[in-house]
């Protein structure tokens, strides 16, 4: 954090947001470098306009990115922010430095992209001491500063995370993810077979009442906008399916809410799914769901495009109910157009259907009037 002008308390203040505050969420900021601000006062700035990120509005729960300036109303008898000390991290032990070199599958200038295994956190919190951001100092490498987090997987999800090499990478990722130019492609085991192989679910997910804000479900009244492509790659008869699925908007749990919410929950995905969730006959009761694939925008040029190779659990459930690999990468990453979707088809099946029908109704209107 650095103010930009030493300005009197009766007037607004700009502080433009450090690397170390990269990709929190506001109200974090503010406990860090104003804890006397209460979360209270900070929402009444927010919801009255009076708190602005790069002159825009911005709510307490969202993330702020190195280099944008806050904008901070007057603060009445509010003391100035006082400084932040530095916590000095305990080196990591050599067990932990040979385990997270050894989930690197990318490296380079800009950027490093890891294989997490299922069962790792990607932050702590309550009762989380080991995530993969505790185990960052060992992916330094050459350069100076530590890499930084850009986005999220759930603990028991596996796959590609992509993480910055410097606040300016960091910076330009966090921008592809929102504004939706990064792609991600997943795998997973559900239970059961859609009646449409190749679909897209659109369904609007809000945080579940009473859950902390811990679990998600389809609120059509008040959720965000989400929306998800899934493809069949092959199906075990009618008790599972492995699909393909990729994300178009990124709202927390959206493929676990949006594949519970069709019927064909995620295998080994309790929470969403219950006892409903779990395929008997061998099939591991894990989290069935793995980040195959992320495709971005590189600083320097180019793309970025990473491919990670699912967990045991995952390999030996496909391998038990007899998948072939080798048809697991056939789902293009790029946003269909919706003339190319199962349901653009279908309503152009259906307006060619019509049309052939009226044709047919004016020919028999025709030859009607002939006679």
């Amino acid at each position: 954090m650095s103010a930009d002008k030493p300005l009197p308390a009766d007037e607004a203040r700009s502080f433009t947001i450090a690397d170390d505050d990269h990709d929190i969420r506001l109200d974090r900021w503010f406990k860090r470098h104003m804890p006397d601000a209460s979360f209270n006062i900070v929402s009444r700035w927010a919801r009255t306009g009076q708190l602005r990120l790069d002159g825009k509005r911005v709510a307490p729960g969202d993330r702020i990115a190195a280099g944008q300036v806050l904008r901070v109303p007057p603060l009445e008898a509010l003391p100035e922010p006082a400084p932040r000390t530095k916590k000095e991290r305990p080196p990591l032990s050599a067990e932990d430095q040979e385990f997270i070199e050894s989930l690197v599958i990318h490296r380079d200038r800009a950027a490093i992209v890891i294989n997490k295994p299922p069962g790792l956190a990607t932050q702590g919190g309550t009762k989380t001491d080991r995530h993969v951001d505790g185990l960052l100092d060992g992916l330094r490498f050459e350069a100076e500063g530590r890499p930084k987090l850009v986005h999220r997987l759930d603990k028991d999800t596996s796959g590609a995370l992509l993480l910055a090499r410097s606040a300016g990478t960091a910076a330009h990722f966090a921008k592809a993810f929102s504004s939706r130019t990064a792609k991600k492609l997943y795998w997973a085991l559900i239970v059961g077979v859609p009646s449409i192989e190749d679909g897209t679910i659109e369904l609007p997910i809000g945080k579940q009442p009473g859950t902390g804000g811990e679990k998600m479900y389809v609120d059509e009244k008040e959720g965000l906008p989400a929306r998800t492509r899934y493809r069949v790659v092959e199906r075990a008869g009618n008790a599972a399916a492995w699909v393909e699925l990729q994300p178009f908007t990124g709202r927390t749990h959206q493929l676990r809410v949006h594949m519970a919410a069709i019927g064909h929950p995620i295998v080994g995905d309790g929470k969403y799914g219950g006892q409903d969730a779990f395929v008997s006959g061998g099939v591991s009761r894990k989290l069935h769901l793995h980040a195959r694939r992320i495709r971005i925008d590189h600083p320097d040029g180019g793309k970025l495009d990473v491919t990670a190779e699912p967990p045991r659990h995952f390999l030996e459930s496909l391998q038990h109910l007899g998948f072939d690999m080798s048809l697991g990468d056939a789902l293009p990453i790029d946003e269909p157009k919706f003339s190319e979707t199962a349901e653009g088809k279908k309503k152009a099946a259906n307006a060619a259907a019509k049309a052939r029908r009226k044709e047919r109704k004016g020919e028999r209107r025709s030859r009607s009037g002939t006679k």
